[in-house]
């Protein structure tokens, strides 16, 4: 199976608002985060900029207006991540280690892990999906919010990307990698598979 996204093959979508792709065991790069850890009125305003740029812009999208789009809003909304916005729970060891266990109990099964990263409060995952990607994330989300115990912590949607060549795969590791840099050790757990620790 290809592990690197074609734009010529057939892709699977769900979701309406921001539709969900995937492409087979294609590699996926996904992000979720905490239900209170974005800015309310930032978020608003995100999304309505989002909306208007799409209009112009439907998928697929060649590398250029990807890059755009991700130097418009990726980038945008990762910066407002990491100030660390919310109740940050994820920075709490037993809360983390809920989260570990719930997503290493499907590797080897229903995905292979490449790396991921559970900050104070988003996760970004690098991985093969050996099965259907909504369902991944609804089984991840739902239980590790039962088993963490404060109810419907997570934000309802989750942003995803295609892996779309190896240099497209360096450049998600090492962003992972480095996404921590300026976060005391306790707060914040790195995994990373051979594969990706053999990215320099």
């Amino acid at each position: 199976m290809p592990e690197f996204y074609n734009p010529n093959s057939e892709t699977l979508k769900h979701g309406q608002k921001l539709p969900h792709w995937q492409q087979g065991e294609v590699i996926q790069f996904v992000t979720f985060r905490l239900a209170d850890s974005m800015p309310k009125a930032k978020l608003n305003l995100w999304k309505e900029e989002l909306t208007a740029w799409q209009q112009h812009h439907p998928k697929p999208w060649s590398p250029e207006i990807e890059r755009e789009y991700h130097q418009r809003f990726t980038w945008k909304l990762e910066h407002w991540l990491d100030e660390g916005h919310g109740s940050c729970r994820l920075k709490e060891t037993a809360t983390r280690q809920i989260l570990e266990q719930t997503l290493m109990h499907d590797h080897g099964t229903k995905t292979n892990h490449l790396a991921w990263i559970i900050m104070p409060n988003h996760v970004h995952l690098l991985f093969t999906p050996l099965a259907a990607l909504d369902k991944l994330m609804q089984s991840w989300k739902g239980v590790s919010a039962r088993r963490i115990g404060a109810g419907s912590i997570w934000q309802k949607n989750y942003r995803d990307t295609l892996i779309r060549d190896r240099s497209h795969f360096a450049n998600a590791v090492r962003y992972i990698r480095r996404n921590p840099a300026k976060l005391p050790a306790e707060t914040f757990t790195l995994w990373q598979s051979d594969r990706a620790q053999a990215i320099p």
